[in-house]
C-alpha cells in the first residue's frame, strides 16, 4: 500500500458482485458500485467465488471482495 498510509486510517469493508457473464465482470460491478459512494478505493481482495448453476450451465457469478480505502 502507498506511504501515504504512514498517518491515516484504512478502512475494509467486505462486499459481493454478481454477473451473468463472468467473474471478472461481477469483479467489475463491485468495484463500480462501492465507487459510487466510497471515495478513494485503494485495494481489492477477492476472498470466495461461487457460481450458481442451472441444467448443467453457469447461470450466475459471484465474487466476494474487501476493499479498503482511507479513512478521511
Amino acid at each position: 500500500m502507498p506511504d501515504r498510509l504512514d498517518s491515516n486510517a484504512v478502512k475494509i469493508i467486505e462486499i459481493m458482485g454478481v454477473s451473468t457473464k463472468s467473474y471478472e465482470d461481477a469483479l467489475d460491478h463491485a468495484v463500480a458500485k462501492a465507487a459510487e459512494s466510497i471515495n478513494g478505493i485503494m485495494n481489492v481482495e477477492v476472498t470466495k467465488q461461487t457460481a450458481s448453476v442451472r441444467d448443467g450451465k453457469v447461470t450466475r457469478y459471484e465474487i466476494t471482495v474487501k476493499l479498503s480505502f482511507i479513512v478521511r
